[in-house]
């Protein structure tokens, strides 16, 4: 075994006795001082189904480090709940959190002088939180998910948390009653994972896999499994076989990674928010990516999966018909993805897919073949216009005609928007905007889940169309747009468009645009005043002042090489 642990700094040498005092206190005997020290980054809570299972994941990671010759030192990260708090003020808090994981994994093991580091998590944020501490750091590191919820079932059908969402929309249009709706919420989630179906959780774990920092198929497995605990555990011996042999996080998070990471996202029908994430990570990882690049991948690669949140199928069905290494092998096999990227492993991507079929099993419908896709093209388009000059994000799974121009229906609030919608003052051809949501003028760039499912609910989804400088929740289908840069809290044009005003979403175009004479657009610039911020003290005014644009990350370090504030 290799003997260059940044750890010895503190665990060797008379003049160090201090510290070894106090290691000792901890559970360290005098054989232990020469064992490579490895963080666990236990993201475990009962705030959330997502975490509370990860606990006993992070113990059996625990044994398997022991067994494989380290020393394991265990500390807790955050987690917000995306869906406990969605429609909320606390959803504020939710993309603040990614940043709290990432400083507080940083913090940890470089306060410690760990050597290498497994992180385990569930909800939404802990995922990205964590892939940016360990890009930044560069010490030996493997990612474990929690895993995914098993469906809920009711009525013949199977059920996720979107179900209880939509169920309200259904609920105020008058479609379900009350009983209907309670059960549906009373079945959606039956135990712990993240949510079941390709919502972002799920999303960013599988480009994780497909990134090369998970194992394969540990995407996709049930959290109450015990694949899973055993995966977990394979995980930390992999982990030891790194430390041992220096692969590092950024031979790993390459260009090629994140590329290969983008064809999944799109091959799967991924979430919205793994644009803002990976862009996050490449940035921590000093890698050039830009949300242009999204777009030139998206023209290349197909939808191959039919899963929710606008497809039939949740994410264990996923993985029972191969789950990423299937889909990985397809897109390998069109010369999609970059088969000699590294893994954690220490094998290339070509070498881990060898045994795969090169075509899904013929008696499974999750995974297409590649001469039957969902759709030709990747689901995720990137608008620009005089509305987004920078980019915004439209997911248009699902949609039958995924352009639309009508009158706008301004809100600068997603409850304003809410309310209208649930009192059936939206019609057939609006276009509604949500702005001063983005991650300066929310702060923290909410997800709009409740308006998006009450429009399905409503039976809108295809009828009006949605744009907002704020997020939406990977269970978000529809004619929507987000992440529109720059956002309405800087003066963006978002912030201009008033009731009534033409917009059109066409994302054959590729065109977000307000439809008024550039002179009247220069006017109204000329008036708007910058608003008043919301927060003036605590984490969400510090997050407000350093966050960067949405169109590239919105990471809070962007500028402060220069003296700047993002």
């Amino acid at each position: 075994m290799s003997d260059n642990f940044r750890s010895k700094t503190i665990t060797q040498g008379v003049q160090r006795s201090p510290n070894r005092a106090m290691l000792r206190a901890v559970g360290f005997g005098d054989e232990d001082f020469t064992k490579p020290i490895v963080g666990i980054a236990n993201g475990y809570s009962t705030i959330t189904p997502c975490n509370i299972g990860l606990n006993d994941l992070a113990l059996r990671a625990e044994v398997g480090l022991r067994q494989a010759g380290a020393m394991p030192q265990m500390f807790g990260t955050i987690t917000v709940s995306d869906g406990i708090s969605m429609g909320t003020e606390g959803m504020k808090y939710s993309l603040v959190s990614r940043e709290v994981i990432a400083d507080s994994i940083e913090t940890a093991c470089n306060g410690q002088s760990m050597d290498g580091v497994l992180a385990i998590g569930g909800c939404d944020k802990n995922m990205p939180g964590a892939m940016i501490a360990i890009a930044r750091m560069n010490i030996p590191a493997i990612f474990v998910y929690g895993g995914t919820i098993k469906p809920g079932h009711y009525d013949g059908r199977d059920l996720t948390v979107v179900s209880a969402f939509e169920a309200v929309g259904e609920h105020s249009a008058g479609k379900i009653d009350d009983a209907r709706l309670l059960e549906v919420e009373r079945r959606a989630c039956p135990g712990a994972g993240s949510c079941g179906g390709m919502f972002t959780a799920n999303t960013m774990s599988s480009t994780f896999e497909a990134m090369g920092m998970s194992l394969m198929y540990s995407s996709t497995m049930a959290a109450e499994d015990a694949a899973k605990a055993d995966s977990t555990e394979k995980s930390a011996y992999v982990l030891m076989e790194a430390i041992q042999h220096r692969l590092l996080p950024q031979q790993i998070l390459t260009r090629q990674a994140f590329e290969n990471g983008i064809a999944v996202i799109m091959a799967v029908g991924g979430s919205t928010n793994s644009v803002l994430h990976l862009l996050a990570i490449a940035h921590a990882a000093g890698v050039e990516l830009t949300i242009d690049d999204f777009e030139t991948l998206r023209g290349r690669v197909p939808v191959l999966c039919d899963l929710k949140p606008s497809g039939r199928f949740v994410t264990v069905d996923f993985h029972r018909a191969g789950g990423v290494p299937q889909v990985m092998k397809m897109l390998l096999e069109q010369g999609l993805i970059h088969g000699d990227a590294l893994t954690i492993t220490g094998k290339t991507v070509a070498e881990q897919l060898a045994e795969i079929p090169a075509e899904p099993a013929a008696n499974q419908d999750v995974i297409r073949p590649w001469s039957h896709p969902m759709y030709t093209q990747g689901h995720l388009a990137i608008l620009k216009g005089n509305l987004a000059t920078e980019g915004a994000v439209a997911k248009i799974t699902g949609v039958k005609n995924p352009q639309i121009t009508g009158p706008a229906r301004v809100f600068d609030s997603e409850e304003a928007c809410l309310e209208a919608i649930l009192a059936g003052k939206i019609q057939a051809g609006d276009i509604l905007v949500i702005r001063y949501e983005g991650p300066k003028g929310g702060p923290g760039m909410r997800e709009m889940l409740a308006p998006t499912s009450a429009i399905i609910g409503a039976g809108l989804g295809d009828a009006v169309g949605l744009i907002t400088d704020g997020r939406f929740s990977g269970g978000t289908y529809g004619m929507v747009v987000g992440h529109v840069a720059p956002e309405a809290a800087v003066g963006g044009t978002i912030a201009l468009v008033q009731e009534g005003d033409s917009i059109t979403i066409d994302a054959h175009q590729r065109l977000l645009q307000l439809n008024i004479p550039e002179i009247d657009l220069e006017q109204r610039r000329q008036h708007w005043k910058i608003p008043i911020p919301r927060y003036t003290r605590g984490v969400l005014a510090k997050y407000a002042r350093l966050v960067s644009s949405s169109s590239v990350g919105a990471v809070t370090d962007l500028g402060l090489a220069n003296g700047g504030c993002g």
